[in-house]
């Protein structure tokens, strides 16, 4: 065979956003051979990801993922993106990570030969995360740590602040994907990051007042209230901000809790308790992992009740998204637990939706799985649940419902 004639094809362009669906083909085949399709990354750590499936060319030597199914490999049947979200690190319990979103995640695709192994054709596509012109400010203002992104043109756009998981450490990519759909993004940092305290002994809510006070001012972001976007940890942090402050018109919570968990946290005279742990339902895997699911007891009971967040208080839109197969705590009875306060307190402006076999780290579009992974609260590897055929799914529908959620609700119209 002539592999001059074999061309991997990465369509519409081999450069484009994260979260974006590619096409890819492999042309010149011999009619009906068998080819390997293999994709790897490094990501920010060093820490190699890859995926390969099997595939049949038709009887023009062509093929196209997105219409032929694979045969084996790390996925099967007709997955446009499974190269992609099917990809493995090669270090046990790693996430992908990603620093610096000033630069593409780099994907390779090789096509070889199923039978001697021989690279038959490759190409490159960059994953970026920054439109033309998009904006990303480092944010040094009074307390306040993290980064800014601003879309281009001349605004003003919906206003949003990002936080992520425990550690509080800054993670961009979400909060600069958000900022291409034509939000400013303030994806902002609550502990270890730059000067903030690693291990702090409370949570001062008025720090993330600053930081709501901070985006509203800014003039590119139109009000007069804005939206907060959460997962894991922070999710109570972001009903926290929605019971006590305001300003806030829309919050997306992202397997959250509906109590505050392991550091007190603290507003003005009120001080919040975490949620006790229950260590005795701690579970080990049939792997020899450590399950925390059933950890954290209901926070309704008369015990608990000083860690429950008055999420009453809030007259702010929420979003709950919710992993049916969440291992980290036990984020649908959380949600429901939320929900069934404020329909008790005849407020209905919320919606929940769940993800069945979806895990906890629900992200954004073509992020591979994260099955399992060091917990920075528990201090070892934890399962994080999850089937990444279903994850990939869920991932790729609340991307849109989120985008909808902020549209509809950031829209000059009543806040907090």
């Amino acid at each position: 065979m002539a592999y001059s004639q074999i061309r991997l094809k990465i369509l519409p362009s081999v450069r484009c956003l994260f979260d974006k669906l590619v096409q890819v083909k492999v042309e010149g085949l011999a009619p009906h051979k068998h080819v390997k399709l293999r994709s790897k990354l490094v990501d920010d750590r060093g820490v190699t990801f890859k995926a390969s499936a099997l595939y049949k060319a038709d009887e023009t030597g062509l093929v196209d993922v997105c219409r032929a199914p694979s045969l084996g490999g790390s996925y099967t049947g007709v997955e446009p993106m499974g190269l992609f979200w099917t990809m493995a690190s090669e270090t046990p319990h790693s996430k992908l990570l990603k620093k610096n979103v000033l630069s593409p995640t780099v994907v390779e695709i090789e096509a070889l030969s199923a039978e001697t192994g021989e690279v038959l054709a490759s190409e490159t596509n960059e994953r970026g995360y920054m439109t033309e012109g998009m904006k990303r400010l480092p944010v040094q203002e009074g307390r306040i740590r993290g980064v800014l992104f601003v879309p281009p043109g001349k605004g003003p756009f919906p206003g949003i602040v990002d936080l992520y998981t425990f550690g509080g450490r800054l993670t961009e990519p979400r909060a600069s994907l958000l900022a291409s759909k034509g939000f400013v993004v303030l994806a902002l940092a609550y502990m270890g990051y730059e000067d903030l305290p690693k291990n702090p002994k409370k949570l001062d809510l008025e720090y993330f007042e600053e930081a709501v006070t901070y985006l509203r001012k800014q003039p590119e972001v139109n009000g007069p209230g804005i939206g907060i976007i959460s997962i894991s940890h922070s999710g109570g942090l972001a009903l926290s901000m929605s019971s006590f402050l305001s300003g806030i018109s829309a919050t997306v919570c992202i397997n959250g809790c509906s109590a505050n968990t392991v550091i007190p946290l603290h507003y003005k005279d009120t001080v919040i308790a975490p949620l006790p742990p229950v260590m005795k339902n701690v579970r080990i895997t049939d792997s020899g992992l450590v399950d925390v699911r059933d950890v954290l007891p209901d926070p309704s009971l008369e015990n608990n009740r000083a860690s429950l967040i008055p999420i009453e208080r809030a007259s702010c839109h929420f979003l709950f998204a919710v992993a049916e197969d969440d291992r980290n705590w036990n984020s649908g009875f959380f949600a429901k637990q939320a929900a069934a306060t404020l329909r008790n307190h005849g407020k209905e402006h919320f919606q929940v939706v769940t993800y069945p076999k979806a895990g906890h780290f629900l992200e954004v579009p073509h992020m591979p799985h994260c099955p399992s992974g060091f917990h920075a609260a528990v201090g070892t590897v934890v399962v994080f649940g999850g089937e990444p055929k279903a994850h990939s799914e869920a991932q790729l529908d609340l991307w849109e419902r989120v985008q909808e959620f902020f549209k509809s609700h950031l829209d000059n119209k009543g806040t907090c």
